[in-house]
């Protein structure tokens, strides 16, 4: 087994597109070819496109591109310029008189970082897509979906940290499982290696972590609305031949790796969701893709923290670790 690109799995493309200044931006993962698709959605307050369309029982089997997304509901904008720049391809299910692409979608809540007004849209989608087509180097931290994106909120966002976005992949002889990822929760980032929180919800000097756990515990009986932009999406990509019901299955196993990275997941304040993608290139056991699919996960969630910037004042991975900490 050896880390390899996310961009080297077996029939897929993935572009970026994002606005520094307005902190938000969208990633896109084409499938040229069709990927049979499924998703696992556990937080409570999900953003989705096309989402009943992975349903087992449903007619399609078969997905061209996944979005991911920041700009709440109003970047789920950006599927429409990935539809385009599908269709200009001749990328979709026939219908005779045109191809319809299969989109799904995805997305985040970052609109209290950078301008509110400027969201993901049919413009940026389209240029991620663009994008796609000599990216070939896996880019992490602030960069599409990510570029917005923060973590530990259950103070309000001026006690959080930056997420970001993050990939990895693993081979295993000719099978590839990958994860893409924007890290943008209510909870705290474990890195389980380092049996160390790495980010998260700060004290009330901002010089170290606090414990977002603790604090609900400690909560227990207030019921307020603590929702402040959360929400972490991802996507596992693998060139394994599996359809539509194990492919669900593979992004059920995949939320494990939500459990191992963030404390807590899952909540009601986040809209938690994983898609996967399987590409259809070779025989493989799914319970060993779903066991990957976990793992290249929680390292993918790892690697956004660890590679995000400071930006508009939220403190990065990187500031705690200049301090020792």
């Amino acid at each position: 087994m050896f880390e390899i690109k996310f961009n080297d799995i077996d029939g897929i493309k993935l572009g970026h597109a994002h606005n520094k200044d307005a902190a938000t931006g969208c990633s896109v993962i084409i499938c040229p070819e069709g990927a049979s698709g499924g998703v696992d959605v556990r937080g409570g307050s999900p953003g989705t496109r096309e989402t009943d369309l992975l349903n087992p029982v449903e007619f399609v089997d078969k997905v061209h591109a996944v979005v991911l997304s920041g700009g709440s509901a109003f970047g789920l904008d950006a599927s429409a310029g990935v539809m385009k720049y599908l269709e200009e391809n001749n990328i979709g299910f026939d219908v005779g008189v045109t191809k319809v692409p299969i989109v799904c979608s995805a997305v985040l809540f970052d609109l209290v970082i950078g301008e509110s007004n400027i969201r993901p849209d049919k413009t940026m989608g389209y240029e991620a897509c663009i994008n796609s087509e000599q990216n070939l180097d896996d880019i992490n931290g602030n960069v599409g979906a990510g570029m917005g994106a923060t973590v530990g909120k259950i103070k309000g966002p001026s006690f959080s940290m930056k997420g970001g976005l993050g990939t990895y992949a693993l081979q295993v002889g000719e099978l590839q499982v990958g994860a893409i990822v924007a890290v943008n929760a209510l909870g705290d980032i474990l890195d389980n290696e380092k049996n160390s929180f790495i980010a998260g919800v700060l004290t009330d000097d901002k010089l170290s972590l606090d414990n977002t756990e603790n604090i609900m515990i400690s909560q227990y009986d207030n019921q307020k609305n603590v929702f402040s932009g959360n929400t972490t999406i991802g996507a596992i990509v693998t060139n394994a031949k599996l359809n539509k019901a194990q492919a669900n299955k593979i992004a059920t196993m995949a939320q494990n790796g939500f459990g191992r990275a963030i404390r807590p997941a899952h909540t009601m304040f986040d809209g938690d969701t994983i898609f996967s993608l399987c590409t259809n290139k070779i025989e493989a056991d799914i319970n060993v893709v779903g066991l990957l699919a976990a793992k290249v996960m929680e390292k993918a969630i790892v690697r956004a923290i660890k590679e995000a910037d400071t930006l508009h004042g939220i403190a990065s991975f990187k500031d705690l670790k200049t301090k020792n900490y």
